[in-house]
């Protein structure tokens, strides 16, 4: 458990590859459980804890997920996400070059309910949402590329899906066209920022999760915070 954030109102975690933010079909013990058993463990809580789910990350996705410790922090960060007010800056390990070393991408996602999967498509489908991101190539390594995802909207499986409509599927997602899975069954895309004011105390706050450790993540040596 990496706690990255923590006041009265709000703590973010800094989520491993593998975990689920929320329980599911799986029945795996999801990350809102431990974190409610880390917490009335360290502040000895005698009664339940209360832990507000906000948003998700896909399960093979690392980095930061923002969870509410009070009601009325929940209600307003729902109504946050809701209404796009908190920006999540993600970076993507990709082994091919985008068309340009920075771009934004305009799709229309349709949704596959079986297949949990999303198709990119550059016009409207019946049932398609838009989709929209921004991306820069920010580092390079021997084989492979750093891009940092802008997420505009917030679609399923959005920037897997764009990003592999333009020929770059991020490292280790067979699902959307990567050659090879990793090792650890997760895939190189990684929550990295989120900017927002907070909730409560209506102070502007940035969160920063630090990459995985793993030597591909630590071979672009990008210093903290971010550039």
């Amino acid at each position: 458990m990496e706690v990255i954030y923590e006041d009265n109102h709000i703590i973010a975690v800094n989520k491993t590859c593998g975990e689920i933010v929320q329980g599911d079909k799986t029945g795996d013990t999801p990350l809102s459980e431990h974190l409610k058993a880390w917490l009335k463990e360290k502040y000895q809580k005698p009664g339940n804890v209360f832990i507000g789910v906000t948003h998700r990350l896909d399960r093979p996705v690392s980095g930061i997920v923002l969870f509410a410790k009070t009601t009325k922090a929940l209600s307003r960060l729902n109504d946050m996400f809701r209404l796009g007010k908190v920006k999540k800056t993600y970076w993507a390990i990709v082994k091919n070059l985008p068309p340009a070393d920075e771009g934004e991408l305009i799709h229309w996602l349709s949704r596959n309910e079986q297949q949990n999967k999303s198709y990119a498509y550059d016009d409207e489908r019946p049932h398609s949402k838009q989709a929209i991101l921004h991306y820069k190539l920010i580092a390079r390594s021997d084989h492979y590329h750093l891009l940092e995802i802008d997420l505009k909207t917030g679609r399923h499986h959005q920037i897997r899906s764009q990003l592999s409509k333009i020929g770059c599927p991020i490292k280790g997602d067979l699902k959307y066209g990567a050659d090879r899975s990793n090792a650890d069954g997760g895939i190189n895309l990684h929550a990295r920022k989120a900017e927002l004011i907070h909730p409560v105390s209506k102070e502007a706050i940035t969160i920063i999760a630090p990459v995985p450790h793993t030597s591909l993540w630590e071979s672009f040596s990008i210093s903290e915070p971010l550039s």
